[in-house]
């Protein structure tokens, strides 16, 4: 008797501790993840904003569609520009994050504006629902651009990277207002890489407890899952593209970039960084990934 009243004791903590993961720790571990601010960064870098490297700095707040306040930085050329580039950070990071990508293009002639993210950095927002709404931010920070009649912009390209990468291709299948992208990192749908996320951090070993999760998720951010496929999205885009992606990522798996390469359309490339893991494809890469960047964005934009 004692044997089963024990035994009745554990299987019933594990109910409300499934429950618990379930309805409350799993949607929130997706919809809020931290956020990384000055703060976090001032313990590795004096680099916390662009006009600490020398670089011209604007500060700008943009007001999304559904009326939250996107917090970000304009970073002009003072003359001739050869386009713009729209940098996207990752789950979790921020815009300070994207300050040594804009000390490298904008020496290369490229005006660049980096934001944070909704529900990321200093920006507002209650969720992250990576790249459902994210898609139309994007949007509105073009229109942002296009409006600088004191500024040469160009043409607009994105540039990527984790999460951000995944909102750049959803942008780019958007607004034929893009005309260049490097997606760097990127996953091939939410239901997939959450399968993932769910191994890692979760730790619920069921495709069925995972949909549980993800429907709660669903509700309480008011978005659709499974329309979060930019698998689906680069099919739709036409628009020159470049996906990335480090050989050593174990957050998420390069073989999703294959994916995306075979789904693309030309013209396209796919460069795989050796020794690159999932934060440190930039650093990786070297001058020889910084050059080829460039290279990219001055072909399709200039």
């Amino acid at each position: 008797m004692e044997i089963f009243f024990n035994l009745l004791i554990i299987s019933v903590l594990f109910v409300i501790q499934t429950a618990f993961v379930l309805l409350v720790t799993g949607p929130l571990i997706l919809l809020k993840p931290v956020r990384r601010k000055k703060e976090w960064y001032a313990r590795f870098t004096t680099f916390l904003e662009p006009q600490d490297t020398g670089l011209p700095q604007e500060n700008v707040n943009i007001g999304t569609f559904d009326g939250l306040i996107l917090r970000g930085w304009f970073i002009p050329q003072k003359k001739k520009s050869r386009g713009t580039i729209i940098y996207l950070h990752g789950v979790g990071d921020c815009k300070i994050g994207g300050i040594p990508f804009a000390q490298s293009l904008y020496r290369d002639g490229f005006n660049i504006f980096l934001y944070d993210s909704r529900q990321h950095g200093e920006s507002e927002g209650y969720y992250c629902t990576y790249g459902f709404y994210e898609k139309y931010d994007v949007a509105t920070v073009v229109n942002y651009l296009k409006s600088r009649r004191d500024r040469k912009i160009g043409k607009i390209g994105l540039f990527g990277t984790s999460m951000g990468g995944a909102v750049a291709i959803q942008a780019a299948a958007l607004d034929t207002r893009i005309s260049a992208v490097v997606s760097e990192g990127s996953y091939t749908a939410l239901r997939i890489v959450f399968v993932d996320y769910q191994k890692r951090i979760i730790k619920l070993p069921w495709h069925f407890l995972r949909n549980i999760a993800l429907v709660q998720s669903q509700k309480i951010a008011n978005f659709k899952a499974r329309l979060v496929s930019p698998l689906e999205d680069i099919k739709r885009i036409h628009v020159p593209i470049l996906i990335v992606h480090g050989k050593k990522d174990t957050f998420i798996k390069p073989e999703y970039s294959k994916m995306l390469y075979k789904a693309a359309n030309e013209p396209k490339q796919l460069v795989l960084i050796d020794h690159a893991g999932h934060n440190d494809v930039w650093d990786a890469g070297g001058p020889a990934y910084k050059n080829s960047i460039s290279a990219f964005f001055k072909k399709h934009l200039s």
